[in-house]
């Protein structure tokens, strides 16, 4: 298991935008043997979040229609030609294991904030 990080305050944690979305779509990035393109519906708004699991999954389009937690207010990054615009919160990769999707126990409104 990792070590615990260096502790922060309820102040750091406020700052990070944390919303359910659907994965309405995922494309393929053309030359990346890793990102996967997400169209990720929030409600109010959409965003193209690029994800590094086209080898961590047979078929990545088994997401497609989940509910998924994401960081929306992350400062957008060009990434094999594309940007994207949010962070998909997995649980596993950091230990070595393969991903899997942080997800609401049930059924929430797209956008639906979390903490």
């Amino acid at each position: 298991m990792l070590p615990i990080k260096p502790t922060i305050t309820v102040q750091d944690l406020e700052k990070i935008d944390i919303r359910v979305g659907t994965i309405e779509k995922v494309e393929e990035v053309a030359g990346s043997d890793k990102l996967i393109k997400l169209i990720v519906d929030f409600g109010e708004f959409k965003r193209q979040i690029l994800v590094g699991m086209k080898q961590e999954r047979k078929d990545p389009k088994e997401v497609e229609g989940k509910q998924a937690l994401f960081v929306v207010n992350l400062e957008s990054k060009k990434m094999a030609g594309e940007i994207s615009e949010g962070m998909i919160f997995d649980i596993g990769y950091a230990n070595g294991i393969v991903p899997v999707l942080a997800v609401p126990e049930k059924e929430v409104p797209n956008g639906t904030s979390a903490g």
